[in-house]
């Protein structure tokens, strides 16, 4: 009894062989609801990102600086127009400003803190806070500020 090679012998095929079957495993991956998961999220992050920066309405004064980068979200401490002080987005009195500073600053003295002060708020009360921030330690004190326009679209807002 003879095995041929084809298997016409009755269904038998040769020992070691295998039937190649019409189903084999899919070896790719699909990438479309990754792709989609991933264009939900950016979206999401670029509607949220804007939403993120600190809620006190304040005209910022304009400059030609260039934005500092930091690795760590800073603590920020904000002065309106009218004099108020303001621990990110929470109303103080100018004097528990260093107490309420102490309990929130994870690095302690080595915290950076950014001070915003209004356009309209009297330098003295922009000063005060400042000064008060270095007495009590803080050494990582930044002003903000907002860009200034270009020239040319500076051109255009006096035609």
């Amino acid at each position: 009894m003879g095995v041929s090679a084809n298997g016409a012998n009755g269904g038998y095929t040769r020992r070691g062989s295998r039937r190649r079957s019409s189903f084999s495993a899919m070896s790719e991956i699909n990438v479309t609801p990754l792709v989609d998961v991933m264009l939900v999220l950016l979206i999401v992050f670029m509607v949220a990102a804007p939403l993120m920066t600190v809620g006190v309405p304040i005209e910022l004064p304009q400059t030609k600086a260039k934005p500092l980068q930091g690795d760590t979200e800073p603590i920020t401490v904000s002065i309106d127009g009218q004099g108020k002080v303001f621990l990110q987005e929470t109303e103080i009195d100018a004097d528990t400003l260093i107490q309420k500073l102490e309990a929130i600053a994870k690095n302690g003295y080595d915290e950076r803190i950014f001070v915003r002060g209004d356009t309209n708020v009297d330098y003295g009360a922009v000063m005060k806070v400042m000064g008060s921030l270095n007495a009590a330690g803080y050494k990582k004190i930044g002003l903000v500020t907002g860009s200034e326009p270009a020239k040319t679209e500076q051109k255009k807002a006096q035609k």
